[in-house]
């Protein structure tokens, strides 16, 4: 087959993140497939055809994508971040795996890109520099009991936590639970980051106790980090600086 599919991250926002690696992909793409504000980011030129599509569709513009690769067309699917976190690479492949056995010989390659989580801990300092873990608050592919599970058991690990989609107008009442369940769990006042439209002129970063988080500090377009027991705030003039050590005591 002389098509190809890459599987791109756009990165966070600003277009300074979005890697020399999906910059050229992009260049040699006859077609751009993804949800519609990440598309939108994607400038238009002759010889492209950009294809925007809701965004609880993942699996037809899967396979969509590998109709067009099939037939010999460069196609890029977009996501924002990296495409292999919360987003377009599983579907991708799960597409694959269901699909005409043809599409597993096709050229297809994720190129990673800067997640939200990570560019969220850089504007705070390093809340992520020991063990930790994310978790995607939405309860659309999973239920919540599962989700409230790995609340409870990533707090008795002692991980710090960095959440995907935190808080929705459809769905308002999950990062309600989310914090009563954390503070339950932990007991303690680390602090919380709320990092929101990281890299874009809307930026906003917001460090509280965990005590003192509510609901209404997060929406879809914010990323949302917990520390560990361990983590720490070095208070200055300005925002101040959280980082969790990299060691643990003995």
């Amino acid at each position: 087959m002389s098509g190809s599919l890459v599987i791109a991250g756009l990165g966070p926002g600003a277009e300074s993140l979005v890697t020399p690696e999906v910059s050229d992909a992009l260049a040699l793409a006859t077609d751009v497939v993804g949800y519609i504000p990440y598309v939108a980011r994607v400038a238009e030129r002759r010889g492209l055809t950009l294809h925007p599509s809701d965004n609880r569709v993942e699996l037809d513009r899967s396979r969509h994508a590998l109709e067009m690769a099939a037939e010999g067309r460069h196609v890029v699917v977009v996501s924002s971040g990296d495409p292999g976190v919360f987003a377009m690479a599983s579907a991708v492949f799960e597409a694959v795996e269901a699909g005409p056995r043809p599409w597993r010989d096709l050229d297809i390659r994720v190129l990673p890109g800067i997640t939200a989580m990570l560019a969220a801990a850089a504007r705070a300092g390093a809340p992520l520099g020991h063990d930790f873990c994310a978790i995607n608050l939405s309860d659309n592919l999973k239920p919540w009991d599962l989700i409230e599970k790995r609340l409870r058991l990533a707090a008795e690990a002692d991980f710090a936590m960095a959440f995907y989609n935190p808080r929705s107008k459809s769905r308002p009442e999950g990062f309600a639970r989310t914090l009563a369940v954390l503070n339950e769990a932990c007991g303690d006042a680390r602090p919380v980051i709320f990092a929101r439209a990281v890299s874009t002129p809307d930026e906003a970063i917001r460090t509280v106790p965990l005590t003192q988080a509510t609901p209404e500090m997060a929406d879809m377009r914010t990323m949302v980090i917990v520390g560990s027991s361990t983590t720490r705030i070095i208070e200055r003039a300005g925002a101040p600086f959280v980082y969790t050590p990299r060691s643990v005591p003995a």
